[in-house]
């Protein structure tokens, strides 16, 4: 009797415990980084910016990268380990969308055992959904397609709790939405026939059959923002709102394509996303920051 009743007290301990925990991390307010494009040029390709590995992570709940985080990131099973190194891509909250260098070596079974994760998948934590998409899958995956954009279906039927829907992806698939500027002005690369399922539907792209999911979600109070990658050389970021109310937001690092330092200092300054989230209030709001500011502090 005396154990059990010793066992019962330590139960309700740790849960009181959890609960004020939970509690807590609700009360907090929380900061997010995105980053895009993040390899350092001129470095065989297993390197990311140099700036990247004087920063301090430690001010960030969570980190998202946008992919194209090294140009050869897949070749050699060391690279991803230098990776996780630097940006802890296997915690819970940490989401790594990745782009056609992560990838072009194959290999993507080490991102996943790294990972403990699909290269495309839900997560929710305090009150914001995130959606993570693997954009460089292509027709001839046509299983893995079809499960993505199931995925996404079933997210965005089915939400309702979520104070925000967070869809990070690499490459800025959403080629002619309303409101929008074409991508091909400040992405690296538009696909404007990304095929968005493996079926065959008419306008089988992200605006004919993604876009409108979002919307939906949208209409029901939700607020939905995009975030891509693939930026840096032609814009250091991007910002618009689509005319159905839709957030679509970019950014991405380039600079160190410039080894004469004169001419990088010509250039204008790479740009981070910094996101702040607080849960209580349900508020999400980001700001862009240039990287050099965030190594001045």
């Amino acid at each position: 009797m005396i154990c059990l009743t010793i066992r019962f007290r330590t139960f309700i301990v740790i849960l009181l415990l959890g609960l004020f925990s939970q509690e807590y991390l609700s009360a907090q307010r929380h900061q997010y980084i995105f980053l895009g494009h993040t390899y350092e040029w001129h470095t065989g390709g297993a390197k990311v910016d140099h700036r990247l590995e004087e920063l301090d992570f430690s001010d960030y709940s969570r980190i998202w990268l946008g992919g194209d985080i090294c140009s050869e990131a897949s070749l050699n099973y060391s690279t991803l380990q230098y990776i996780d190194s630097l940006f802890d891509i296997g915690a819970p909250g940490n989401h790594w969308s990745l782009g056609n260098h992560d990838i072009r070596n194959g290999n993507v079974e080490w991102f996943e055992e790294l990972t403990g994760r699909e290269t495309y998948y839900a997560y929710h934590s305090l009150g914001v959904t995130t959606m993570v998409l693997n954009t460089c899958l292509t027709p001839y995956q046509c299983e893995d397609l079809e499960k993505q954009f199931t995925m996404i279906q079933n997210v965005c039927d089915t939400l309702a709790a979520s104070s925000h829907l967070i869809v990070l992806m690499h490459h800025a698939v959403w080629d002619s939405l309303p409101g929008l500027p074409w991508p091909g002005s400040y992405s690296h690369t538009e696909f404007p026939f990304w095929n968005a399922s493996c079926k065959f539907l008419p306008n089988n792209t992200f605006r004919g059959q993604i876009y409108p999911l979002l919307v939906s979600v949208k209409d029901r109070g939700i607020h939905v923002i995009c975030v891509s990658g693939d930026m840096g050389a032609n814009a250091k970021k991007f910002e618009a709102e689509s005319t159905d109310g839709i957030i679509f937001l970019g950014c991405g690092l380039n600079n160190s394509y410039y080894t004469d330092p004169v001419i990088r200092e010509q250039q204008p300054r790479d740009q981070v996303l910094i996101f702040a989230h607080e849960p209580q209030s349900r508020s999400l709001s980001w700001t862009f920051v240039t990287l050099n500011s965030l190594l001045d502090d």
